[in-house]
């Protein structure tokens, strides 16, 4: 703020200085209009256009022009202003008040009450009782007896052999010697010595070594064992056929057919944790393919298992590991065999 103070009081300063020549010239602010200059005109030098068969002659120097006298110096006339005159006073008409504002009296109309609303009396219809509602039984209609067509025996498929058509013998084309070739040896050109740089040691390199950091012990979790509930298969309710009356004999009831039970989901006979560090091996040869480090690894662990045994427990670890198991059961196949077990043909992991 300092800073635009001084700024201000030096604006002031040369407005007044201005202010004080102005009050002690009188005709200096209104400047004299300037006499005419005349300009002397513009000579442009001749140019010499060099002859074209001649070769390019050095360059003239170009005429100097001619001396023009400057004009000769006029005084400024004094500067004349009009007289000072007066403005005349302002003549203001005189204050005439405004009329006061007289409003009519504000009427309001007698006040009428309303008539009451009178409503007609609800009359209700009398009470009419519904009729009771009798069931309708429809006639008992027997069903009619479902009638077999007889069967008729396909006629036998009679194989259709095609005539013997024997192939045409091949013809190869006359055989045509190649022209010899004859080798092209180019002319020899000795090559040029190869000039080695002068040899510059390196510095020798002084090997950094790492501080060493023991890993955490890996701690096994083993999930609960959950049985699996056995399957049990609810009996098929027979529902006895009413017989018609009729004259002809019933014929016998068709026999009932008992749905077998679906097979069980096979499951692993072992704990699956076991087979982890053979799972961990596959997960990481993906992308490389089966090298013998899987072998060393998967094959004592499966010892002792049956075949399908073996590849329903690589399944569950390989669950229990959150692989994809699309990737990794293909090269667990493969190990099976190499470690001589025989899965079955078309083996998919189960759902569950």
């Amino acid at each position: 703020m300092a800073n635009f103070a001084i700024a201000n009081v030096l604006i002031l300063l040369l407005n007044l200085s201005t202010l004080l020549n102005v009050l002690a010239c009188p005709y200096c602010p209104y400047p004299s209009p300037k006499p005419p200059t005349h300009k002397p005109p513009i000579v442009k030098p001749p140019v010499h256009k060099p002859p074209k068969p001649q070769p390019c002659p050095p360059p003239s120097s170009s005429p100097k022009p001619p001396h023009v006298p400057k004009p000769p110096h006029y005084p400024k006339p004094p500067a004349v202003h009009p007289p000072h005159v007066p403005k005349p006073p302002a003549v203001h008409p005189p204050h005439v008040p405004k009329p006061p504002v007289v409003h009519p009296p504000i009427v309001h109309p007698p006040y009428v009450p309303k008539p009451p609303v009178v409503k007609p009396p609800v009359v209700k219809p009398p009470h009419v009782p519904k009729p009771p509602v009798v069931p309708v039984t429809p006639p008992y209609i027997p069903k009619p007896p479902i009638v077999f067509p007889p069967h008729v025996p396909l006629p036998p498929v009679v194989p259709v052999t095609p005539p013997y058509v024997p192939k045409p013998p091949i013809v190869f084309p006359p055989h045509v010697p190649l022209p010899p070739v004859v080798p092209v040896t180019p002319p020899y050109v000795p090559k040029p010595p190869i000039v080695f740089p002068p040899h510059v040691p390196l510095p020798p390199v002084v090997p950094v070594t790492p501080p060493y950091v023991p890993l955490p012990p890996v701690v096994p979790v083993t999930p609960p064992f959950v049985p699996t509930p056995p399957i049990i298969t609810p009996p098929t309710p027979t529902v006895p056929v009413p017989s018609p009356p009729s004259e002809t004999p019933c014929p016998p009831p068709p026999p009932t057919v008992v749905p077998y039970p679906p097979p069980a989901q096979p499951t692993c006979s072992i704990d699956a944790l076991k087979l982890g560090a053979c799972v961990d091996v596959l997960g990481g040869l993906i992308h490389i393919g089966i090298g013998g480090s899987a072998k060393q690894t998967c094959c004592p662990l499966l010892q002792g298992l049956v075949d399908l045994d073996a590849a329903v427990c690589l399944c569950t670890t390989i669950r229990l590991k959150l692989l994809n198991i699309n990737l990794v059961i293909p090269l667990a196949l493969q190990v099976l065999i190499d470690c001589g077990k025989t899965p079955p043909e078309g083996f998919k992991c189960p759902s569950s």
